[in-house]
Formats: structure tokens, sequence, C-alpha cells
């Protein structure tokens, strides 16, 4: 009896699909901006590492793992940031005197330049802290940016302001999604310093009036020990989390629309409560030219003609060296 050879069977495997990310916010219409934040010239480790920090900061729409070379010319980020949708380099360079940060607008600017006077890494904003908060999913939507003290009226500071508020995308009050708004950006200038004080925080919210044990109830969905209790009552009155008051600050408190998961309810008070994840700068704009790290001076801090192209010379030194190497 002939013997009937077995068949294989194919084995379909379903391909994976990336999801591509949008562009366009599908409810305002706008244009999503989206961000490189890369270094020119060589960086010592605890810029690297703010560099990181600033990559994470602008999660979800920036290149999280963007890699660079050393032969890597401006022109080179420049032609890739056009297919991506790229619309805004950050740039940091260290010079023999300070450190510095270029926000810059793609194509053709305008840049603007600030020098770090001082910065707190994240991982040192985390270590300050007795219970530092960062759940998993807080970077899936970009920060809320909230300018302090931009308002006196002077060019320089409508062009940062306005330079801001459009590196994050812009929000609808109206559809905006309560879950989405986890972190914030803050900057507040001085005017007498002419200093901005950067800050990155994670908003948290909390039912006003919940003690603190009722709520990581809740929360944690896990049965309580009540084996030294000699009441259920006991577990909600117990001292030090039955007469908890925090968070019934007036002014820090917001009555929600809908429902923010399992504790915050549609229609009660809620505390907002921010807690900083860094990381941390004090800033100071010295310059603003009109094109993408090149042009005209639109503004400068320094004084004198000379004074303006010794500190042109020092941010841009990096740039001139690749962009001859490329040619």
């Amino acid at each position: 009896m002939a013997r009937i050879p077995n068949k294989k069977r194919k084995m379909f495997v379903k391909p994976i699909v990336k999801k591509k990310q949008a562009n366009v916010d599908h409810i305002t219409g706008d244009k999503i901006p989206k961000s490189f934040v890369f270094a020119r010239g060589k960086l010592p480790g605890s810029l690297r590492q703010l560099q990181m920090d600033l990559r994470k900061l602008m999660l979800p729409y920036t290149a999280l793992k963007l890699k660079e070379k050393k032969r890597n010319s401006l022109k080179d980020f420049l032609n890739v940031a056009g297919p991506m949708g790229v619309s805004h380099f950050l740039i940091l360079s260290k010079t023999e005197t300070a450190p510095y940060l270029r926000v810059a607008r793609t194509p053709q600017g305008p840049t603007l330049t600030f020098k770090i006077h001082e910065y707190s890494l994240a991982a040192d904003v985390a270590q300050s802290q007795l219970r530092p908060r960062c759940p998993q999913d807080l970077f899936k939507n970009a920060p809320l940016i909230v300018l302090s003290g931009f308002g006196s009226g002077e060019q320089h500071l409508k062009l940062t302001t306005v330079m801001f508020q459009n590196i994050f995308p812009a929000i609808d009050i109206n559809t905006v999604k309560l879950s989405s708004c986890q972190r914030i950006v803050l900057l507040n200038y001085n005017k007498d310093t002419k200093l901005i004080d950067f800050r990155h925080y994670s908003i948290k919210l909390q039912p006003v009036g919940v003690s603190r044990r009722l709520r990581k109830f809740v929360q944690n969905r896990q049965v309580p020990d009540l084996r030294n209790l000699q009441d259920v009552s006991d577990f909600v009155t117990k001292a030090g989390y039955g007469s908890e008051s925090e968070g019934d600050d007036e002014a820090a408190t917001v009555t929600l629309a809908n429902d923010l998961g399992r504790v915050n309810k549609a229609s009660t008070k809620s505390a907002v409560k921010l807690q900083e994840i860094g990381p941390r700068m004090v800033l100071q704009l010295v310059k603003i030219e009109e094109g993408l790290c090149s042009g005209d001076v639109i503004f400068s801090e320094y004084g004198t003609a000379s004074e303006q192209r010794q500190e042109t010379n020092q941010n841009n030194e990096e740039d001139a060296g690749d962009d001859e190497d490329s040619d």
C-alpha cells in the first residue's frame, strides 16, 4: 500500500504594523510640533544626561533615541527634519565659560540662545524627594506649558513667549481629556534678574476630604488587613489617617466635569498636586537670531558689537567646522 506523504502546513505570521505618529491633531486640526534634542560639540557627562532629560520632557513628539555622530552637521539634521515633520531644534553646547541651550524653529528660524546658569538633572530632583513620583504612562502625552512674567511688552519677551507656546501642542479646553493632562512645564521670568526659572512637574489629583488610607484601598483594590481591628470603622478612623486634611486648600481645588480614575469622581472637589520631576534649569536669554543659528541678531544682551561677535563665534564654531567638513 502506497504511503501518502504528509503535506507541510504553511504557518501564517501576521506582520507587525507600526502605528505612525500623527502629524495633525484630529480634534483641533493644528499641526503637531515635533522636536529634535541634540548637541553640538563635546559635552561633559552631566550635560549629556541633561540632554536625555530634555528628550524625555519633550515626549511623545521627539526622537528619544536620536543617534548623533561627530561628522553630522546642522544641515544633516535639517535634511532629516523635513520628512519627519520636525518643527523645532533644542541644541545643547558648552563653551569655556558656560553651557548654552539654543531653541530654533525649522527650517528658517528664528533661534533663541539661552545661557544655562544652573541646572539639576531629573535624577537629582528625584533623590531629593521622600516619595518621587513617575508613573509609566506619565510621558504618553505632551506637557502643558505655563508662562509667567513675560507680559512686559518687550519684543524679545514676546518672541520667547511665542517660541515656547509653539514648541508644545495646543489644547482645546472644550475637548481636552483630563486624563491626558499629567505634566506641566513652567517658565517664570524675573524682570529684575532677567533670569528664567524652568521647571517640570507631574500633575496629580486627589479627592478632598478622603484619607490616604481610603485612597490607597480604592486604587490598589487590595483587601485590607483587619485582624488587629475591632470594627471596620476603625480602619477609617484610625489615628494618623482618618484625621488627614491634606489637599483641602480651597485655592488648590477644582470641580471635575467627568470621572478621572477610580477615586476622582465627577462633580466632586479634587485637590491639584504638583510634584517636580525635573530637569530644572535657570536660563538667561542672551541672543535672538533671525535665521536658523545664523542671520541678523534681533536681540542681544551684550552691549558692544565685539561682544556680540564673540558670543556668536563661541556658539557656532562647532557648526561652522562641521559644515566645512561636509562640503
